[in-house]
């Protein structure tokens, strides 16, 4: 067995086109991965922002699971802090009944948004996220078995045991998912900077526990996989287009690739988006190859979860297609255990 590997999906939208687009080429990248053996598709949560479609998370979930037969799907994540637990947890167990065993809950902490859209989300803007460990935990009793003398209940939830992943960009969700013996996936794809010191306290600290005998790492980068290196990082100006227009507070709109960034952007932007995407692995097979080899060694990951954002659908089924294919030749110290419960 070689590492496993997943999908996280944006739903990213092109200039002037209907999100029913965005969603339909998400649906067909999700039938393509489950063909191609990746192990499951999570979709992000976003608010507020032009070029994404992937605000109403539970929905895409269930429209992608029912367009789908064997990959698990879920999210990466529900920004537990905008939602209340109890909606979440009926909204997952309502996706479980549906799609049993099926159904993954990945779970983080930031807004999702900004300020204006956390107040329009009616979440207390005075919230900084260290709620969290108590959200998470409510949470956990609604999906879990009924307590005695528990006065509120989720139906459908209750019971159902949904998978909870904690997702998180610095140590405190990784703290977090040690202590309670969680899997734990970390955001590498936007937010390189603690990926080694965040993965290494995971497992140093993983306290084994009902869901996990043993720690459970899940990493998000950025890969583009084509025939050559040049057409890779071409491809690559797409992402890169898309951070630069976050960082310019523009609409994200999927754009075409373009032969050079140079002109496009100013030196301090360059720096801010190159630090950004610097996890990124973009190549041919061979650099994507040692790329992810180099991952997986570095951080101890058990799975990768692969983001790849292009401007032409084809070219993305084909990076997939080919990291799917690297990913099976490349060996795993975990592989063996990659059935763990909790993490199915």
């Amino acid at each position: 067995m070689g590492l496993p590997v997943s999908v996280l999906d944006l739903v990213g939208m092109r200039s002037g086109e209907p999100a029913g687009s965005a969603i339909a080429r998400s649906v067909d990248l999700a039938r393509h991965a489950e063909q191609w053996g990746y192990r499951r598709f999570w979709l992000a949560e976003h608010h507020s922002i032009a070029g994404l479609a992937c605000s109403a998370t539970p929905v895409l979930i269930g429209h992608v699971a029912g367009a789908t037969r064997t990959i698990r799907v879920g999210s990466g994540g529900v920004m537990l802090p905008n939602h209340a637990p109890l909606v979440v947890a009926e909204e997952f167990g309502t996706l479980e009944a549906l799609f049993p065993g099926r159904i993954d809950l990945g779970l983080g902490r930031a807004p999702g948004g900004d300020f204006h859209t956390m107040r329009a989300l009616r979440r207390d803007f005075r919230q900084s996220g260290d709620d969290f460990p108590e959200l998470l935990e409510e949470l956990r009793t609604y999906l879990g078995d009924e307590r005695p003398g528990q006065v509120v209940k989720a139906f459908p939830g209750q019971g159902s045991h949904v998978p909870i992943t904690l997702l998180g960009s610095s140590d405190f969700s990784a703290r977090l998912a040690a202590m309670l013996g969680l899997p734990f996936a970390f955001a590498a794809h936007f937010a390189p900077d603690l990926l080694l010191a965040a993965t290494r306290l995971y497992r140093v600290h993983f306290r084994p526990g009902e869901v996990l005998p043993r720690p459970w790492l899940m990493v998000g980068i950025q890969v583009i996989a084509a025939e050559t290196d040049a057409e890779a990082r071409r491809l690559f100006t797409t992402p890169q287009q898309r951070f630069l227009r976050l960082i310019r507070s523009q609409p994200v709109e999927l754009l075409p690739p373009v032969d050079s960034m140079d002109a496009i952007w100013a030196g301090w932007e360059r720096a801010a988006v190159e630090s950004k995407l610097r996890a990124a692995i973009v190549g041919s097979n061979a650099t994507v190859k040692a790329g992810l080899a180099s991952l997986a060694a570095s951080t101890g990951a058990d799975e990768v979860i692969v983001v790849t954002d292009t401007w032409d659908h084809a070219a993305r089924l084909e990076s997939y297609r080919r990291v799917a294919e690297i990913a099976a030749e490349l060996a795993t110290p975990s592989a063996e255990l990659s059935e763990t419960p909790g993490v199915r």
